[in-house]
């Protein structure tokens, strides 16, 4: 018997994350002594803040160096209980309440408790590429349904209610979205909420990771949105992107309280608690200066609209300008059927993804990943002189094309 074959059945259905695939490809040609710049990595070159290190550090010394509660402290759920009050005027009891090692951990839980063979889960296109294989990880089936150019890759309630079945289990919403930035508005989710209040077995997903990397428009969370819904409404969200904390590995999220318990229960016996150093600092972080965000979030600004008209200015590639986060979503069709110099076809996103690694020494995401094709996901959260750097390399790759 070979090692595959002692895989379970799903895992054969799972694939490694095409960001972490690029970045594995850029750490390699840079081990080579090449310079490779990284568009693919969904992470901001800004640092922690200082107070938020500080508390880290402080923690360690003081010896806050050992297992908690499994949830997370008292401590750091307060602050996440003061912070969804504070941001969306949502209340919480504590056991309504829980912290893990990231969101991708905690939605992770949620769905495992909750799907099983024969479920299905519907999922807007294009999607966080985690999302499908989870719901597949668990025995359950992803239904995609896809988001228009037109519309800012946004589903319409009509799309919603054509993807519900007798099985659907959940509706998973990413505002705004990876890979595309795209914001859905409070009215936009309440007349999506209105197709779910509709059909009473239906789970909602809020995954709110950006919710502070908003440039026009203003951020809605389904949970406010539609009070009347919270008992069915999961909000998870957390300090990766916000505070620069991704290696801190703490996401949160708050519902009703017999998913948290369910979704604790399986953290029990996985993780446990997440590092009692990283919640005190992400304690630190929710309850701290906020003050900070809107000087980031202005030079996010200024990276995003360099980022857009240099791509729109490139031949054969075509983006809107996103509202949210900090990727851009870029067609790239007027690509496809082009030649390499040494004559190779690009016959798929995949393929520019890769020419634009091998030919421009760029690493970008194709849409493939994403679910809907043919598009690059390109991340701007890289400091200026590489944005424009990477941009030229692009274009002048594009020039090259036959």
């Amino acid at each position: 018997m070979n090692s595959r074959s002692l895989l379970a059945p799903r895992m054969g259905q799972l694939r490694e994350s095409p960001t972490a695939v690029v970045a594995d490809l850029v750490r390699a040609m840079t081990a080579k002594g090449e310079h490779v710049i990284n568009f693919g990595e969904g992470e901001l070159d800004f640092e922690t803040p200082e107070f938020i290190k500080q508390a880290g550090i402080s923690a360690i010394e003081g010896g806050i160096t050992r297992y908690t509660a499994v949830g997370g402290t008292i401590e750091v759920k307060k602050a996440v209980q003061t912070k969804f009050q504070r941001d969306n005027g949502l209340d919480f009891s504590l056991d309504q309440l829980i912290v893990g090692t990231g969101g991708k951990q905690l939605i992770f839980n949620a769905i495992l408790a909750t799907v099983s063979a024969g479920d299905e889960v519907i999922i807007p296109a294009p999607y966080w590429v985690s999302y499908p294989d989870i719901v597949r990880l668990a025995g359950g089936t992803p239904v995609i349904v896809p988001g228009e150019d037109r519309n800012g890759f946004k589903i319409s309630p009509a799309a919603l209610s054509n993807a519900i079945t007798p099985a659907t289990k959940w509706l998973v919403l990413n505002s705004p979205n990876n890979p595309t930035g795209a914001l859905y508005s409070a009215q936009e989710l309440d007349a999506l909420l209105e197709v779910i209040a509709d059909n009473p077995g239906i789970l909602v997903m809020s995954d709110d990771i950006y919710e502070h990397i908003v440039y026009e428009g203003a951020f809605a969370t389904p949970a406010a949105v539609r009070p009347d819904l919270a008992d069915r409404i999961l909000t998870v969200n957390g300090v990766s992107k916000a505070y620069s904390m991704t290696g801190w590995r703490i996401g949160f999220a708050g519902g009703p309280s017999w998913l948290i318990s369910a979704m604790q229960v399986l953290q029990s016996q996985s993780t446990t608690n997440a590092a009692a150093m990283c919640q005190e600092a992400t304690r630190a972080a929710l309850v701290g200066p906020q003050d900070f965000m809107a000087e980031r979030l202005e030079r996010l600004r200024i990276r995003r609209d360099l980022v857009v008209a240099a791509l729109n200015q490139t031949q054969g590639l075509r983006c809107e300008t996103p509202p949210g986060a900090f990727y851009v979503y870029v067609n790239c069709q007027a690509l496809l059927g082009r030649k390499t110099a040494d004559g190779a076809i690009l016959e798929s996103d995949t393929d520019v993804a890769k020419y634009f690694a091998d030919d421009a020494k760029v690493g970008v995401v194709p849409g493939t990943a994403f679910g809907l094709s043919p598009y690059l996901r390109i991340a701007y959260g890289l400091d200026d002189q590489d944005l424009v750097e990477g941009c030229r390399r692009i274009r002048a790759a594009c020039g090259r094309l036959n």
